[in-house]
């Protein structure tokens, strides 16, 4: 495996898309990012030459991730573990598109990463550490072990899944996945107050809103209505105004979640209010403190 350390990230709007696909009818949509790792993985010559099961088993894959119904995407990802029960983003797909349950996905995302370690091998978590993501091989089960700690934690299963988040983290320091702005929460919710710390000076130039009003949270948990709460409030509020609409009520949740959102947009103050707000609502005082902070 090749070890080149990958750039570090530029400060640019994120997006984030999810391929949409009905039953029957196709769906227009931009690249997913499975496509998009094709398209890389064409270019960069992996699969080239003698193949393995499990390479052969991934091209199936980036089919998938681009069939236009439901039903063609999960016939290809079944399709693709007869060719290789060690496909783990076969698995991921069908713990997207079939699970029925929280039961069902935790079982699916588990072989998933079942088969990603296997698929890599012990050696790669050896000398690898540290340039996960940056490899195109480590993608599939990074994504099976995230989705394996989202589901964890919404099946209550929350310490564990804490430990998925850190070791996520551990394996690619550089967070391509944005595994920082779903922990952070997850460790304030639980009362960790030291690993958010720590997590946030790991982090400490992330400037977008999630970012931002954690520092805020973080600030008025330590110190209640100090000075150091209210700058850090006040620099949140110039990175996005609308946050606070949404965590205090004052505007109504959209039923369905945006498919993308940039710095400063309402976009990510929906996102944000989404995956933040019972970090403020288990921490006592703090949304009165925002209400009466910010008129």
């Amino acid at each position: 495996m090749s070890k080149k350390k990958p750039p570090k990230k530029k400060k640019t709007a994120k997006k984030k898309t999810k391929q949409g696909r009905s039953n029957s009818a196709p769906v227009e949509s931009l690249p997913s990012l499975q496509s998009m790792e094709g398209l890389l993985a064409g270019i960069s010559g992996i699969g080239r030459g003698r193949r393995s099961a499990v390479d052969e088993a991934q091209e199936i894959m980036y089919d998938a991730w681009e069939a236009p119904t439901r039903q063609r995407a999960v016939a290809l990802a079944k399709k693709a573990l007869e060719v290789s029960a060690d496909c783990t983003d076969a698995y991921n797909l069908l713990a997207e598109e079939t699970a029925e349950s929280l039961e069902q996905a935790l079982d699916l995302y588990r072989k998933g990463v079942e088969a990603g370690e296997r698929a890599l091998g012990k050696k790669a978590f050896k000398e690898d550490v540290g340039y996960f993501w940056g490899l195109l091989e480590t993608r599939p089960y990074m994504r099976a072990r995230a989705g394996l700690a989202q589901s964890l934690w919404e099946a209550g299963q929350r310490e564990e899944a804490v430990v998925h988040y850190w070791d996520l983290l551990r394996l690619n320091p550089n967070d391509n996945q944005g595994i920082r702005d779903i922990l952070m929460p997850c460790l304030i919710e639980l009362g960790r107050d030291v690993e958010a710390e720590k997590l946030f000076k790991q982090f400490e130039e992330g400037g977008m809103a999630v970012w931002m009003y954690s520092r805020a949270l973080l600030d008025f948990r330590k110190s209640g209505d100090s000075p150091a709460a209210v700058k850090s409030l006040k620099a949140a509020l110039e990175e996005n105004k609308y946050v606070p609409s949404y965590l205090l009520g004052r505007k109504k949740m959209p039923r369905t979640l945006p498919g993308h959102y940039g710095f400063g947009d309402i976009n990510e103050a929906v996102l944000y209010a989404h995956g933040n707000k019972a970090a403020w609502k288990t921490t006592p005082g703090a949304l009165e403190w925002l209400a009466a902070r910010v008129k």
